[in-house]
């Protein structure tokens, strides 16, 4: 009954077999390895954009970090929501590798809204050389509420970055599951929506260790081959990566897991409401439950393990993630022990 985060998970078998067949024999080293040319061909169909540039890394953070920074100046500004993994959880990495200010935009369940990023943008950049710059736009899906973003309400905060000359970076660590939850195609969450720049998560959803950043704008490639070199993530042993991604994307295997993390997370959320706990919304496979004082010691006792959190006098509250490897069982136990 672990729910703490879908990091704790494994990694899926396709994906272990495919390391251990990149493992045989000797292959051409830093992204040039015959399966990374497999992954940018397999990128560009599933999403429609047959210009897309693709670079792997190990982590989010290099992921979110680079690709910022590949778009934005030093006084510029980058747009998030207050609670987004690139404030809360990155210990100033997209700073410290674009020299851009995080400016950070409130909304409901982890969500900008288009009166919170227009009176963010309105308020910023005004003060000419005294004042940061307008600079990016980023979005994070699923958010770090567990909420999920539409591709039309994408749609309508990139046209609101763009009509001041701004480009769109989507945080998409847990992409394949807002597809899902979504039911949109990868083309329509992404480019199609006004998305300039995505990460692609990996590493949550089944894989090792890897994270691609998707350029939907083919002149940023070598600003960003530099960057992922000076910054330390370029990997020698490269097809490593590239293998994780290639078996992710082959033959649906990521929405697969993807599916499977999101109706568990669903499970949970549907359980707990039956037992009059409160559960925020939540439409893939996290969710952040508050219930009465005294649940905590009963569940852990039986063996579960999740993140508590503060909450108000009398209440306790919780953070739970399904991964792709939680099973029916894990869900029923840990709701039987509620």
């Amino acid at each position: 009954m672990r729910f703490a985060s879908d990091n704790t998970s494994g990694a899926a078998p396709e994906v272990m077999a495919a390391i251990l067949k990149a493992n045989e024999g000797y292959e051409r080293s830093y992204g040039s390895d015959a399966a990374m040319e497999r992954v940018t061909e397999l990128v560009r169909e599933l999403f429609e954009a047959p210009q897309a540039e693709v670079r792997l890394v190990a982590t989010g953070t290099a992921a979110n970090a680079l690709a910022i920074a590949t778009h934005v100046q030093p006084w510029d500004a980058v747009f998030c929501h207050r609670l987004a993994h690139i404030a809360e959880d990155e210990c100033n990495a997209p700073e410290f590798y674009s020299g851009a200010k995080l400016v950070l935009v409130p909304g409901e369940h982890g969500k900008i809204t288009p009166d919170t990023l227009g009176q963010a943008l309105a308020t910023t950049g005004e003060s000419g050389v005294h004042g940061v710059q307008r600079g990016m736009l980023s979005l994070t899906n699923v958010t770090e509420a567990g909420t999920v973003y539409t591709p039309a309400e994408i749609a309508g905060l990139t046209a609101m970055a763009k009509a001041k000359g701004l480009p769109c970076h989507l945080d998409g660590a847990r992409f394949a599951n807002a597809l899902v939850a979504t039911n949109a195609t990868p083309a329509e969450m992404t480019w199609k929506a006004g998305i300039d720049v995505l990460s692609l998560g990996g590493t949550k959803n089944g894989c090792l260790g890897v994270e691609g950043v998707v350029l939907f704008n083919p002149d940023k490639a070598w600003e960003l081959e530099l960057r992922r070199k000076r910054g330390g993530h370029l990997f020698s042993k490269h097809r490593f990566l590239s293998a994780q991604m290639e078996a992710y994307l082959t033959n649906g295997l990521w929405l697969r897991l993807a599916a499977h993390a999101n109706a568990m997370g669903q499970r949970l959320v549907q359980g707990l409401r039956d037992r009059q706990a409160h559960v925020p919304p939540a439409d893939a496979n996290m969710l952040f439950p508050e219930w009465g004082v005294g649940h905590h010691d009963r569940l852990e006792a039986a063996g579960a393990a999740y993140y508590r959190f503060n909450a108000p006098e009398g209440r306790e509250r919780a953070r739970l993630v399904a991964s792709w490897s939680t099973t029916e069982a894990d869900v029923d136990r840990f709701l039987n022990a509620f």
